[in-house]
């Protein structure tokens, strides 16, 4: 099931306060005390075996009271060690001892009680440290000087430098004598973790630091890790439960170098990391169907994917009609493929037909993509010529075809060949575009748009048009028939002018797919917006309703007007205040040639809105098909939707009352603020103000 939000948040903890630690420089233990004070660290550590306590045979040194400090211990400057510095606090505790019968000892027992008295204190002092994964104890000999020796007092402190423990962990210290004379004094202490530390970058255990960020999509919650290609690192998201558990995951979400570390919530215990994904098929073709490819530039381009891939990408030529991408290879080459790392076209231009197919160890097609399809629009029906160089500035021409490169000039029968003479014409006039060139050869890819239908035969054409012409009867009945029992298609395209208008238009969309149509809108299509991009949607969808004999309406508003304006003054849409969703700022450039070259009317009808947009301020060219307004003309509107040829039905106006009912709603909450009376609208000819003439 997916992590909540807020207990991913949690989980990732709130920013603690930044310290700024002091460096100590060199990898050796050290101690230094109080003045007056001497003190000494033992070479190597001791076992911690702490002892019974015993009676003290008369004043001795105590640890009173534990003191901690974060410093780092810095091999080099970036590279350094959270390191915990502790001072123990010492006082004199005990007494002298005096005899019960002094007369027992005489004057020797006096001189014997006062020269002890007189002379210096000595401990040794004992910190242990246990920490996950280890554990330590240092012995620390300190001596106090007679004159500082009062009973009950402090004499100062001794400082050891330093215990080294992990970020993040917790560390419990004892200190105590030996022998032990009273209970050991304890500490916990609480380490930081890289976050809360204003010199991370010079822990290399914290570098991981600014690679994690978080994120949240809707329901789905993203942490992005930004690590070098020389990094290695590891993520742990667990579930700190008790008893018997069973998790279930997803199987889309398996891949490959996905791995499970288990670890009993207890000091000291060891974590058992296992990755059973790494040779399962199903989590080998999850991470393909997760990976994607980039276009950044014209030249650059990377590979996104959650795990490594050992693969190979190399440059591709696709032309229309389905055949199989051609490798360009050679003359270009194969390239290794890191993922996340940007790699480089060796091309001068882009082209839509250039497309990046990827293969894997085994050889076998994983990924392909037309990365320039998006900007430079579909397929163009252009031949690719391959120019190979030779010495003595030797070269030739062939032609990319799914049977292979036809030499140039060549008597084959295939159309390259036929058109070889126009195409070396087209080269030499600077009519083809340079695609890639070095010293071995370059890539030209000619337009073949205007030579068509230069070369079809006569008898050819005859036969093919009567065949046509028998097939397109037989496919206008037929699709008749279905069409009349599924309804229309209907593709409704609008500017998204603001939120209101865009519920206007869910409205009617609603209201339409009660009738028998089908009506496609890109607001019941965000997801397949977002990943095709508004562009690749438009043109699928114009195209499926076009085929299937539908009808596209332009829903005009102001905004629309104002995007058609500029397109017809600029011939392209500059960025302008749109939503990433906007298709019909992106469907302009497929339904203005339509437009142009007079294909509109019998595809096309245009509507708009009574009170919000008058029929005369639509542009003359689009007006070249019938221009209705809603609600006063829906009668005229729908029947314009209907099937070509298809019988006016009587029905149509009890259509357009149930139409207008329920777009009535929507239109009184966006031409009337809440609490204004919204007056009654009819369906007719004249029901509302501002109603066109339908042309």
């Amino acid at each position: 099931m997916p992590v909540p939000w807020f207990l991913l948040s949690l989980a990732l903890g709130r920013s603690p306060v930044v310290l700024s630690l002091e460096r100590l420089v060199g990898p050796q233990d050290a101690t230094h005390c109080s003045p007056g004070l001497s003190c000494r660290l033992w070479d190597s550590d001791i076992l911690c075996l702490p002892g019974d306590i015993v009676p003290a045979p008369g004043p001795v040194l105590a640890p009173t009271h534990l003191q901690t400090e974060l410093v780092l211990r810095c091999q080099k400057e970036t590279d350094c060690d959270l390191c915990l510095r502790v001072a123990v606090h010492l006082a004199v505790h005990g007494h002298w001892e005096e005899p019960e019968d002094e007369e027992k000892f005489g004057g020797a027992a006096d001189s014997g009680v006062e020269e002890p008295r007189n002379a210096s204190l000595q401990a040794q002092v004992v910190l242990s440290f246990q920490a996950y994964p280890t554990a330590r104890c240092v012995l620390l000999e300190v001596q106090v000087p007679a004159a500082l020796v009062q009973f009950g007092q402090s004499v100062g402190s001794v400082v050891y430098d330093c215990f080294e423990a992990a970020l993040g962990s917790e560390v419990r210290i004892w200190s105590y004598t030996q022998p032990r004379y009273e209970k050991e004094l304890n500490h916990t202490q609480q380490l930081p973790d890289c976050r809360g530390l204003e010199v991370w970058n010079s822990i290399p255990s914290c570098w991981a630091l600014p690679w994690l960020n978080v994120s949240a999509d809707g329901d789905n919650v993203h942490l992005v890790l930004n690590v070098s290609e020389e990094q290695h690192f590891g993520l742990s998201l667990y579930w700190n439960q008790t008893g018997p558990q069973i998790i279930t995951l997803n199987h889309t979400d398996l891949v490959p170098c996905l791995c499970i570390q288990v670890w009993p919530l207890e000091p000291d215990s060891v974590r058992t990391n296992i990755c059973p994904f790494r040779e399962d098929p199903r989590a080998h073709q999850n991470l393909w169907q997760a990976a994607r490819l980039q276009l950044l530039t014209l030249q650059s381009w990377l590979l996104d994917a959650p795990c490594s891939l050992p693969a190979e990408a190399a440059l591709c030529w696709r032309a229309p009609g389905g055949d199989p991408c051609q490798p360009l290879v050679p003359p270009l080459s194969w390239e290794n493929v890191t993922v996340d790392k940007v790699l480089e076209f060796p091309l001068l231009k882009g082209h839509p037909n250039l497309c990046v197919q990827q293969v894997n160890s085994s050889e076998k097609l994983q990924l392909q993509e037309c990365l320039w399809a998006d900007s430079l629009g579909p397929l163009k029906d252009d031949v690719l010529l391959l120019e190979t160089r030779g010495p003595q500035d030797n070269r030739s021409l062939c032609a990319l075809e799914p049977s292979g490169c036809t030499s140039l000039p060549s008597k084959a029968s295939t159309r390259a060949a036929r058109l070889g003479e126009y195409l070396l014409q087209d080269l030499q006039s600077g009519q083809c575009l340079q695609l890639w060139d070095d010293d071995l050869g370059a890539l030209w890819a000619c337009p073949m748009d205007k030579y068509i239908h230069k070369r079809w035969a006569l008898v050819w054409l005859a036969c093919l048009l009567f065949a046509a012409a028998l097939s397109l009867i037989l496919l206008l009945k037929k699709d008749h028939a279905k069409a009349a029992a599924r309804g229309r298609a209907a593709l409704l395209l609008y500017s998204a002018d603001d939120s209101g208008f865009e519920r206007l238009v869910g409205a009617l969309a609603s209201a339409l797919c009660q009738l028998p149509l089908r009506v496609a809108v890109d607001l019941w299509s965000r997801r397949e917006l977002s990943a095709q991009g508004p562009v690749a949607w438009f043109h699928a969808q114009r195209r499926q309703t076009l085929q299937e004999g539908g009808v596209v309406v332009l829903l005009f508003s102001p905004g629309a007007v104002a995007l058609c304006s500029e397109w017809l003054q600029d011939g392209v849409s500059g960025p302008g205040a749109h939503g990433p969703h906007d298709a019909f700022r992106a469907s302009l450039s497929c339904v203005l040639p339509d437009f142009l070259q007079g294909r509109a009317p019998g595809s096309y009808v245009g509507a708009c809105f009574d009170r919000l947009l008058h029929p005369d301020a639509v542009p003359a060219l689009f007006r070249t098909v019938p221009v209705f307004t809603l609600p006063s003309q829906l009668p005229d509107f729908l029947g314009a939707l209907q099937q070509p040829r298809a019988p006016r039905s009587g029905r149509l106006q009890e259509r357009a009352e149930q139409v207008s009912r329920a777009l009535q709603p929507a239109l009184d909450s966006y031409f009337h603020p809440p609490g204004t009376p919204a007056p009654g609208r009819g369906v007719g000819p004249g029901a509302g103000p501002g109603a066109g003439d339908g042309t």
